[in-house]
């Protein structure tokens, strides 16, 4: 009887053996096979690869371009001057005399009729605009209707009057059309325009001003 127990013993012992052999193998079988899965996937997706980036490129359609050359002329800037100028008429008889104040009000900006082809653009996330030259936009800015006759002796011809209207004209251009001015109107400019760009959904710009001479 104790023989028999003895010999069941061995055979459970040898049967738990090679269930657990049997076991490890498969588990090593399915370990090569991932493995080998691994190594096959790699393998060919070995020139393939993931990578994350964001496009930060923007554009401006034509559309847009036009409506905003549609603009036209766009003042930054309103200089109101008054000039007292005279004018001597030397006589056989005396010296005449007409002294006269001209009123007027000079308007700085820009002719958004007058820019180069390819003004606006992108740069990347950033459109960059380079508008006209600042420039007196109305010549006719002195107002004839408020012309105040401060002194006049003498005979004087619509030649004459004419004469010291122009030179009024130009006096007043030359005190208001100066570097100072010009610049605060570019920065007025700069600021307006960055708020349109802006308004349309641009939200990094670069104001430039074209600096050919080109009026």
């Amino acid at each position: 009887m104790e023989r028999q127990s003895n010999n069941l013993r061995d055979t459970l012992k040898r049967l738990t053996a090679r269930i657990s052999i049997t076991a490890w193998m498969i588990i090593a079988s399915a370990i090569l096979v991932v493995l080998m899965a691994v190594f096959s996937l790699a393998w060919l997706n070995r020139d393939n690869h993931l990578s994350l980036s964001t496009n930060d490129r923007i554009n401006i359609t034509p559309t847009q371009v036009k409506s905003i050359e549609n603009i036209g002329e766009w003042e930054f800037l309103s200089i109101s001057d008054e000039e007292l100028v005279d004018t001597v008429s030397h006589g056989f008889f005396g010296d005449s005399e007409l002294v006269r104040i001209y009123y007027g009000t000079l308007r700085l900006g820009v002719n958004l009729h007058k820019v180069m082809p390819g003004w606006i653009a992108t740069d990347k996330d950033t459109v960059v605009a380079t508008l006209p030259p600042i420039e007196l936009l109305d010549n006719d800015f002195i107002d004839e209707a408020r012309t105040l006759s401060f002194h006049e002796s003498g005979s004087w011809s619509q030649a004459d009057r004419k004469a010291l209207y122009e030179k009024a004209y130009r006096v007043m251009k030359q005190r208001c059309m100066n570097r100072k001015n010009i610049e605060i109107a570019e920065k007025n400019a700069a600021l307006q325009f960055d708020n349109l760009l802006r308004s349309m959904g641009f939200e990094f710009t670069r104001i430039k001003f074209d600096k050919t001479g080109r009026k």
